[in-house]
């Protein structure tokens, strides 16, 4: 049963009216207050209607641009965890160059480390200003996450640079010998 109003207990109470006419009433008085209003929008309400659609796509492409940009810092981080939990320990005198960002770069290296570097089995990725030795698994991860960051990589596949006529220039050069103890 729907609550009565003060006035409505009153007059029952005082014996004025019935208890199912008071219920009766009371009922049509819910009905009427959650009754839904005209079916007929005026122009007024159009134009709120349509900013608050306007203004609800556009929070969407906000939240899913932050979205967007949350993902990339969270990959970011990952990369940058990673570089600082397998990096490799750089020991050595020898110096091994490479380009990176239009310039040439300098790492020391011992043998070792300069035969896994050549031979594809170390990576050198960039870390803020400085550079580090990745095994190939950690650079495979890395670059999963932020390409960028790995600098050089000799284990590349073969496809992942075009090379134009290079076989014709091995073919060529082939005919020359290289010292052994050439060191660049």
């Amino acid at each position: 049963m729907a609550k009565a109003n003060p006035l409505q207990e009153q007059l029952l109470k005082a014996g004025l009216v019935k208890k199912s006419k008071v219920a009766e009433v009371a009922r049509e008085q819910n009905k009427a207050r959650h009754a839904k209003g005209p079916s007929e929008l005026n122009e007024i309400q159009r134009e709120a209607e349509r900013a608050r659609a306007e203004k609800a796509e556009r929070d969407r492409a906000l939240a899913a641009e932050r979205k967007a940009q949350a993902h990339k810092a969270e990959l970011l981080a990952q990369a940058r965890q990673i570089i600082e939990d397998k990096k490799v320990p750089r020991t050595g005198e020898s110096e091994y160059r490479f380009t990176a960002d239009g310039a040439i770069r300098t790492v020391l290296v011992n043998d070792d480390l300069r035969r896994k570097l050549s031979s594809g089995a170390l990576v050198i990725a960039r870390l803020g200003d400085r550079y580090e030795l990745l095994p190939r698994a950690a650079g495979d991860k890395v670059r999963e996450r932020d390409a960028s960051m790995i600098v050089l990589d000799h284990g590349q596949e073969v496809g992942a640079e075009p090379s134009a006529g290079t076989s014709e220039d091995d073919a060529y050069y082939a005919q020359f010998q290289v010292p052994d103890d050439l060191v660049w």
